[in-house]
């Protein structure tokens, strides 16, 4: 089930709260990432926390109150604050290049303006099947932020979500050969959603502030009927738009951007028959619905992100038996926002109904 937990006070308080009241979702956050990393990376846990603070200077140069969030999970969880900032920075580590490599998967898409009117973005994300037990459903309320409504992993405090600002965010992880000690991309797309507007978000993650590459499709309205999404591939270097001149976006888990493949190596190993294949499922979906001059609403999205065509590596993604151990990964949730009405829906596994989010307070596996 996931567990949902509001949160509200300083940096300090809605830590505490998270590690608190979500120490076992924690707790299975540590026991999954500790066995992920030496099992495929060869990297024992103490190693990996040294690995993390690396970006600790640059976290507190950033935004010294994540930190201090960070210390509050760690606090209210019982363990050390090195464990969270591991989790925060695990993107980062499981991008050396010792060991096995390996990523979460998903399927973004967003439609917004001229081919609707509201603005809608959604994604499943992909993962080993163990972090099931560890979701979390967050509604953060932070001194002079906008609301965030979050799916993350216990410990991680940030993800995939939007704000009573309008600001949405779905997230795909790409991998590739270079990193710094920078920003944590986790802790990048937290920053987006505390932010107000799309540009704002942007600035969060522009300017090779981020340590590792992924693409971050940031949605945006601003309440009064307009509407954008757009899709930056960020980089330890810079970013680059991909897509979305039509009022349409799509992306999966590896690099679109020309400029960006200049500077990096994209080492996705299954590009080609999964991420691949998803990305022009997804771009095929959409424009079959435009085509169709049928409403493509919150509705479409559920059929689009239930597809299974070229299962078990389709967008609603199950276990491929014979990928490599490290990349047995399924879709662990499916989100869909739309920014316009303030509202999200969301379903845990790969079957079930979508339900909205302000209504849930359980949802069964």
């Amino acid at each position: 089930m996931i567990k949902k937990l509001h949160l509200q006070g300083s940096a300090k308080e809605i830590g505490f709260e998270h590690g608190s009241k979500g120490k076992q979702e924690v707790i299975n956050s540590l026991e999954t990432y500790e066995r992920l990393f030496y099992g495929f990376k060869k990297i024992s846990w103490s190693e990996a926390k040294e690995y993390a603070l690396l970006h600790l200077n640059a976290i507190e140069k950033y935004d010294l109150q994540m930190v201090e969030e960070m210390e509050g999970v760690a606090n209210g969880a019982g363990v050390d604050f090195e464990d969270i900032l591991t989790l925060n920075a695990r993107s980062e580590i499981a991008l050396t290049n010792k060991g096995n490599i390996f990523s979460d998967g998903c399927t973004t898409i967003a439609i917004t303006s001229p081919i609707i009117n509201d603005t809608i973005i959604g994604q499943t994300w992909d993962w080993t099947a163990s972090q099931k037990n560890s979701l979390l459903l967050l509604d953060i309320q932070a001194k002079s932020k906008p609301r965030i409504t979050m799916v993350t992993e216990g410990g991680i405090i940030g993800k995939i979500g939007y704000n009573s600002a309008g600001v949405g965010l779905c997230f795909n992880a790409l991998i590739t050969d270079k990193k710094t000690n920078e920003i944590p991309i986790h802790l990048g797309t937290r920053a987006v959603l505390n932010s107000y507007s799309q540009a704002e978000a942007i600035s969060k993650v522009a300017n090779g502030q981020m340590a590792a590459s992924a693409s971050f499709l940031i949605g945006y309205d601003d309440g009064d009927g307009n509407g954008m999404a757009v899709n930056p591939e960020v980089s330890p270097y810079s970013i680059d738009y991909v897509g979305g001149d039509d009022g349409w976006l799509a992306h999966t888990n590896h690099i679109c951007s020309s400029s960006l493949k200049s500077k990096l190596k994209d080492l996705n190993d299954l590009r080609f028959e999964d991420s691949i294949l998803r990305k022009k499922r997804a771009d095929q979906l959409i424009k079959e619905g435009i085509a169709a001059k049928e409403p493509i609403n919150e509705k479409t999205f559920e059929r689009w992100l239930s597809d299974t065509f070229n299962k078990p590596s389709s967008i609603n993604h199950f276990q491929n038996e014979n990928a490599p151990e490290h990349r047995k990964m399924e879709t662990i949730f499916s989100i869909i926002i739309n920014l316009s009405k303030r509202r999200a829906l969301l379903r845990i596994g790969q079957e079930g109904e979508f339900e909205e989010i302000d209504t849930i307070t359980e949802l069964t596996l």
